[in-house]
């Protein structure tokens, strides 16, 4: 078997010595070769030239971004169809702050301990398909947004100097709510046998849960998972109540939203989302740009994991 191991040496909990292990480990099972991101979208190039050579498998080390652009670069060719036996398999040794796509496999949190399950699945074969969405030409492995979410993104991407954690989110968070930095455009929903809805904020996912607050997981689209749909929640108005009320649910275990101002569904083949003026957007966590319209497709069986 060739691999290809992808590293971002500036993830939260990737270190040096991680790095070697994990390639050592690696090293005694496959052929590997190993690439030290330094830009962004290097992880994107260096998995797309290892689909188009014919690796078997590319393992991600580094977070969420790391994992969604080796993603995107695997599925390049695709032309936004599943890759099939075409693409090689993806692997995921978290080295993050959320890690939200491997905490939803059920992959260890710990770099070394994901190493050992990695080794076991590749050693036996244990792989498992995971249906993705795509954001017009953008995969993402479990969520997307417009408005005040990617407004977060923004607001902290542009920190990205200092440490990421559940403070700076929650910091930014209330600062985006209080003075969002595009103002409040109105959303148009569309989705199939409905007519369109007027929202404030678009949450879209790909499983459940929509992501983590430290340890503490978001609900969402509780009955979102890899092998369904998309699932979509928005809000209709960013009034303080209900806000707060969504909140409170959305940390509460099995969760179920409710409220008048709350649009929710499960299970989407496509959703479409229009703005009135450009706003933030995001997949998996990281600023794609603004836009003005994206239409979201839920693709099922796209890509092969090991687990």
């Amino acid at each position: 078997m060739r691999a290809v191991l992808v590293v971002n040496p500036q993830a939260t909990a990737t270190t040096p010595g991680g790095r070697d292990v994990l390639a050592h480990a690696l090293a005694s099972e496959v052929k590997l070769d190993v690439v030290e991101t330094d830009y962004r979208g290097h992880a994107l190039a260096v998995a797309r030239t290892a689909a188009r050579d014919d690796i078997d498998l590319v393992v991600a080390h580094g977070g969420d971004g790391t994992v969604n652009e080796v993603v995107n670069g695997l599925l390049a060719d695709t032309a936004g169809r599943p890759g099939g036996d075409s693409v090689p398999m993806l692997g995921v040794v978290p080295g993050g702050s959320a890690n939200v796509f491997a905490r939803a496999l059920g992959l260890p949190r710990d770099p070394v301990e994901a190493t050992h399950r990695l080794l076991h699945a590749i050693e036996e074969r244990r792989v498992r398909r995971v249906g993705l969405g795509l954001a017009d030409d953008r995969w993402f492995t479990f969520n997307a947004g417009l408005g005040w979410d990617a407004d977060v993104v923004a607001g902290v991407d542009r920190r990205r100097g200092k440490r990421t954690g559940p403070s700076l989110y929650m910091r930014t968070a209330l600062a985006s709510y209080l003075r969002p930095p595009l103002g409040r455009p109105g959303l148009t929903v569309r989705v199939p046998g409905a007519e369109p809805d007027e929202v404030r904020t678009a949450f879209i996912s790909n499983t459940d849960p929509w992501s983590y607050l430290g340890s503490r997981p978001v609900h969402l689209n509780t009955e979102c998972s890899f092998d369904t749909g998309l699932g979509l929640f928005a809000l209709r108005s960013l009034g303080l109540p209900s806000v707060l009320r969504h909140l409170r649910q959305a940390l509460r275990t099995n969760s179920k939203h409710r409220g008048r101002r709350l649009l929710r569904h499960d299970d989407l083949e496509i959703v479409r989302i229009d703005a009135e003026e450009p706003v933030n957007f995001q997949v998996d966590g990281d600023l794609v740009g603004r836009r003005t319209s994206v239409e979201f497709i839920s693709v099922p069986n796209a890509l092969t994991v090991a687990v």
